[in-house]
């Protein structure tokens, strides 16, 4: 056997390319992860406000001071839609946020959710 046949291992070139693959990875987890743990805080402040109490503005306004403590700033309290579903109050948002890659490319995320 040669000794050309018994090396065995990544080359160079596959050293950079893997590692160019999980740096943007990162960096993209990096931009993301903030994004999505707001996500989870507002769907955590709509589930608390929608039990505030009987009229929209309580339930607005107790969106609005969850949101100032969780420092959340995507969306406020008149962005959620308020609804009644068999006498039960329903408390729903939307919202998108636009992330900069590079040049004229964006990644666009788009969250949507209601109360429990």
């Amino acid at each position: 056997m040669s000794h050309a046949q018994r090396q065995r291992g990544i080359t160079l070139i596959g050293l950079l390319f893997w590692g160019a693959i999980i740096a943007i990875l990162v960096v993209l987890g990096l931009q993301i992860v903030p994004d999505w743990q707001e996500s989870i805080s507002i769907q955590h402040a709509v589930d608390q406000a929608a039990k505030a109490g009987p009229t929209v503005g309580d339930i607005r306004t107790k969106f609005d001071k969850m949101a100032e403590v969780d420092y959340i700033s995507s969306i406020n309290g008149k962005d959620l839609s308020i609804t009644k579903v068999n006498g039960n109050v329903v408390v729903s948002y939307a919202y998108q946020k636009e992330i900069h890659l590079v040049g004229p490319a964006y990644l666009l995320l788009k969250f949507a959710g209601k109360s429990r």
